[in-house]
């Protein structure tokens, strides 16, 4: 039998989930600094809650759950699993919203599923790390978002990363500028939103396939060549996104003055954190969802095709279900792909490959199991990580199982140990042994480990 896990999903062995933890309890703990509250919501959604905010080639990658009995046979869904934790979030919002705070912030960290072709850096099931705001306008959301995704990058060891910023009123005006009709963007979008996966020349030809007329694709990526022209990338980052907002209050400013105005006020408020000067603005990121509104960004880092994480605006997405605009932005750090480029770069700190335990008590025969399990539950309650050798055998086979485990310390209660009330510690990397009270065991092993 196939003993494999379904393609595009994982098995976790112990290390792996370790550096999974410690990652997600960096991002966690910067959410909260940031004071973004914890919130989760079912695997399963209701698939009209799915479907139709996404996009038509986000709807074709949603996993659909079969109804049960006969409509199951007649490959009807009414269930499936969740795409992102956007929608639910949406959902959850109008649902509660009067019990919520006026301006609610959360975060969320649990798996989605994507019925999409793995490679590498993208799985079926995958976590995804979202700090949403909701009930503000303002553009200090965006900024903080931004400043959180950053104090996070530099948490777990990043320098050279990229917070790549731009706006949908942006791309509409650009799109205008180019002409491309109304009804066409939509297409537009999907297409230049793989500008940095298949190139200038793949995109041109994806517009026409979806109906542009050829000189207005042509026109349009001339238009975000000339403004984010490969040349100038060296140039110093304020310098280069000041030369970029000249250019699009030139272009696009007249049309759209409201998206040139947010970009620029949000520059100006994320410049004191430490994701300032990683701020790059990019009028050719598109992201292809369709919820998105106002500003969106994107974390690209050198050699990944894709990206760390993404999000933006998007004022429309709760009001498909409460019925009324409700102000929102976000963004999720894709914990897989930060995984990934943290493991080929060996940017995990060494702890993390930590002993199951500090300690190993052994058994020295099957008459004193029962003290064995309780000298255990005197050093768990000492603050030690215990293990139990969990079969009377040779003490050797023992030392040596708890070396194999890179377990440090060992604890032996035998037949003169229990006569004497005493405990023998044996540090294996040193060998040194010596017998204490039963009552300063906990002590001891603390020093043994202490000398590493």
């Amino acid at each position: 039998m196939n003993t494999h896990p379904a393609r595009g999903m994982r098995d976790f062995l112990p290390e792996e989930v370790r550096r999974r933890q410690w990652v997600v309890g960096v991002i966690a703990d910067v959410y909260q600094q940031y004071g973004f509250e914890p919130l989760e919501t079912p695997a399963v959604e209701n698939i009209e809650t799915l479907l139709g905010k996404y996009g038509e080639e986000g709807d074709k990658l949603i996993f659909k759950i079969l109804k049960r009995g006969d409509g199951g046979q007649a490959g009807q869904a009414d269930l499936a699993l969740r795409y992102d934790l956007t929608v639910p979030l949406a959902r959850v919002v109008a649902e509660y919203h009067a019990r919520l705070p006026k301006f609610f912030k959360r975060y969320q960290v649990q798996p989605v599923w994507r019925a999409d072709r793995p490679q590498k850096g993208r799985f079926r099931e995958f976590y995804q790390c979202d700090a949403d705001a909701i009930g503000s306008r303002s553009m200090v959301i965006e900024a903080e978002l931004l400043g959180a995704a950053g104090d996070v990058l530099e948490r777990l060891g990043f320098a050279d990363y990229t917070l790549r910023l731009n706006h949908r009123g942006v791309l509409a005006g650009l799109l205008e500028a180019g002409g491309v009709s109304a009804e066409l963007q939509g297409e537009a979008l999907v297409a230049l939103d793989k500008l940095d996966k298949i190139g200038p020349d793949g995109v041109e030809a994806e517009l026409t396939s979806r109906g542009v007329p050829d000189k207005g694709a042509h026109l349009l990526l001339e238009l975000f060549g000339a403004v984010t022209a490969p040349g100038r990338l060296a140039t110093p980052q304020a310098a280069f996104n000041e030369d970029v907002m000249a250019r699009l209050e030139r272009l696009v400013g007249p049309a759209r003055p409201e998206a040139v105005v947010e970009l620029r006020q949000i520059l100006t408020l994320v410049t004191p954190s430490a994701a300032g000067r990683h701020v790059r603005l990019d009028p050719s990121l598109a992201r292809g969802l369709s919820y998105y509104t106002g500003a969106i960004f994107e974390i690209a880092v050198p050699d990944l095709a894709g990206s760390l994480g993404g999000g933006g605006r998007y004022d429309n997405l709760i009001g498909m279900f409460l019925g009324g605009d409700v102000p929102a932005c976000g963004i999720s750090l894709g914990l897989e792909r930060i995984l990934v480029v943290m493991g080929e770069r060996e940017m995990f700190p060494g702890g993390l490959g930590r002993a199951p335990a500090e300690v190993m008590v052994t058994i020295w025969n099957l008459d004193t199991v029962p003290d064995a399990l309780s000298l255990a539950a005197e050093l768990r309650s000492a603050g030690l990580r215990v293990e139990v050798y969990p079969e009377a055998d040779k003490i050797g086979r023992q030392f040596k199982y708890a070396s194999s485990r890179s377990i440090p310390v060992v604890a032996v209660v035998g037949d003169d140990e229990a006569a004497g009330g005493l405990v023998t510690i044996k540090d294996l990397d040193s060998g040194e042994q010596q017998r204490v009270p039963r009552a300063e065991a906990g002590d001891r092993v603390r020093a043994a480990l202490a000398g590493r």
